[in-house]
């Protein structure tokens, strides 16, 4: 499995690692953090250093409850700082988290190589034609509903069922719209229950059929946590237990909050191959 990233071939035989960058007063779990120009700047290298191959950044919050940002108020907290990092670590692959299509122009012209949409392009209808028109990959993940309104009750008769039906119809829309390489996220914690979640990591390699790479988000998610009735600070054990039975389910990509520990984790896996 491969994609054309920014002039580079990226080859999934080998996992990569996704480190995050949040830069919200309000992400579940480092929200305030890393909201300045120097912290951001201290964290990314902190995060190539322990083996990222890639770096996400996020201004706005997708918690559950989260309010949902204009592409006005979500650029001026990314731009300046996006700015920076191209600037300081320009042979790094940025991704950038946002469900704006303005927000993905402004973002690529400032040098972010990927756009990471958590809601599929369900938030905004000229997110797919806008991505296929930059030419860069496109993350796609399930949401139901909104970072607002997701876990009110979420509900699927079938949740694997419906999320395979939904990613089958959204990728070949995102073709039709010109993105040539689209990496799928079944969104763990997006409109989920913590039953729903472990439903589609146990059905994870079913997903490969899709014939795109895999991304898995659950670093610190609420279906570690809570399940163990433990904090998210907490949370770092069950994350890379979590992460093993992934990437034995086929997960391409993982998007996580400790690089070190999910770069072990891989090079553990890549032992038993």
């Amino acid at each position: 499995m491969k994609i054309q990233c920014k002039g580079r071939l990226i080859d999934f035989q080998v996992p990569k690692i996704m480190g995050i960058l949040n830069i919200t007063t309000d992400s579940f779990y480092d929200g305030g953090r890393y909201n300045t120009r120097d912290t951001a700047l201290q964290q990314v290298d902190t995060l190539l250093e322990e083996g990222a191959d890639c770096i996400d950044v996020g201004a706005a919050s997708s918690r559950p409850g989260a309010a949902v940002l204009t592409a006005e108020e979500e650029g001026q907290r990314l731009y300046p700082i996006l700015e920076a990092l191209v600037a300081r670590f320009p042979d790094t692959l940025f991704s950038v988290d946002t469900y704006n299509s303005g927000t993905a122009v402004e973002s690529v012209a400032r040098g972010a190589a990927l756009i990471n949409d958590i809601s599929g392009g369900t938030m905004d209808p000229k997110m797919l034609s806008t991505v296929g028109k930059l030419k860069v990959p496109y993350i796609m993940t399930h949401l139901q509903g909104t970072p607002q309104n997701m876990q009110q009750q979420p509900q699927y008769e079938n949740v694997v069922t419906e999320v395979l039906q939904f990613f089958s119809e959204k990728v070949q829309t995102a073709y039709a719209a010109g993105i040539d390489d689209v990496i799928v996220d079944p969104g763990f914690g997006f409109g989920k229950t913590i039953e729903h979640n472990y439903s589609l990591l146990k059905a994870l390699d079913r997903f490969h059929s899709l014939s795109c790479p895999v991304m898995v988000g659950l670093s610190r998610k609420s279906m570690i946590y809570k399940l163990l009735d433990i904090s998210t600070k907490e949370a770092l054990n069950g994350t890379t237990v979590l992460h093993a039975l992934a990437l034995q389910k086929g997960a391409h990509l993982l998007r996580v909050h400790d690089v070190k520990y999910a770069k072990e984790c891989v090079q553990l896996w890549q032992a038993l191959q």
